[in-house]
């Protein structure tokens, strides 16, 4: 049983859903990115989805783009990355770590190279937002032959037909992009993403996990109402950017912890 598996399936268990958080790795330094993610694991993070900054990251909104932009500046590249998750890997055995990004980077490393040693590090699933999967053949050949999966991309646009399709390459779970936009932006319409959510759960057979524009208590509430993980990016990636060195640890564990409470139903005390 893969990680991310027996993630869902501990959780499922316990009645609770899993909260996915998002951070660019080498953002705010390729030196920090570690601790950063044992932090967010010590605030209640059940699966990390660590970014791979890319110059052109057509999908994000300007936070994240900030972010990759801070990281390239700062010399993260993706062999850099896989050595951060091996490092993570000494104190944490446990914790799924899903790779997002833009196919050029693993494309020129080499498919098979690239999943090869994303095994070797502890990676469990890569999530690329440009490719659809009647162009992922070799990538998925390759995730396959190391056992790593592939996450992919549901959208309010997606059609009854295409999420049958998309069936038959994911594993793990599905990332339901809660809006039509870029990451960042807010206006949520909770009845219709529960409607979507229900038609995607009628095709596949995995966990259906939220994301885009979930920002705060509430709107983490509502998506983990309805879905069975709920994926938080450009708000912690903010108080990355709005925070310096000495307190950006302290801070984004205390809005992770305050996203895992909601989520769980527990309320700040006043």
């Amino acid at each position: 049983m893969s990680r991310i598996e027996s993630t869902f399936g501990h959780l499922n268990g316990l009645g609770r859903k899993a909260l996915i958080p998002f951070i660019t790795a080498g953002d705010p330094h390729p030196a920090m990115t570690v601790s950063l993610m044992h932090a967010l694991v010590d605030a209640g993070a059940d699966i990390i989805e660590l970014g791979v900054p890319f110059s052109d990251p057509m999908s994000d909104g300007q936070v994240i783009q900030r972010a990759s932009e801070r990281a390239l500046k700062s010399g993260t590249s993706l062999k850099g990355i896989l050595g951060m998750v091996l490092e993570f890997r000494k104190r944490d055995e446990h914790t799924p770590v899903v790779l997002m990004g833009y196919l050029n980077p693993f494309e020129a490393m080499g498919y098979g190279k690239f999943a090869h040693e994303a095994k070797r590090a502890g990676v469990d699933g890569v999530l690329t937002v440009d490719c659809p999967p009647e162009e992922a053949g070799e990538l998925l050949e390759a995730l396959s032959a190391e056992g790593i999966e592939p996450i992919f991309l549901l959208s309010p646009t997606t059609s009854k037909e295409r999420i049958g399709k998309i069936a038959k390459f994911a594993s793990g779970y599905v990332y339901y992009v809660s809006l039509k936009g870029v990451t960042g932006a807010t206006h949520l319409d909770f009845s219709e993403i529960e409607a979507r959510v229900a038609a995607i759960r009628k095709e596949i057979d995995l966990p259906v996990c939220v994301g885009f524009g979930i920002r705060d208590e509430q709107t983490a509430r509502s998506a983990s109402g309805i879905a069975d993980g709920v994926v938080i990016g450009s708000r912690i990636v903010q108080e990355i950017e709005n925070s310096d060195k000495e307190s950006v640890a302290r801070n984004v564990s205390a809005f992770v912890a305050a996203m895992r409470n909601a989520i769980d139903g527990k309320r700040e005390p006043t």
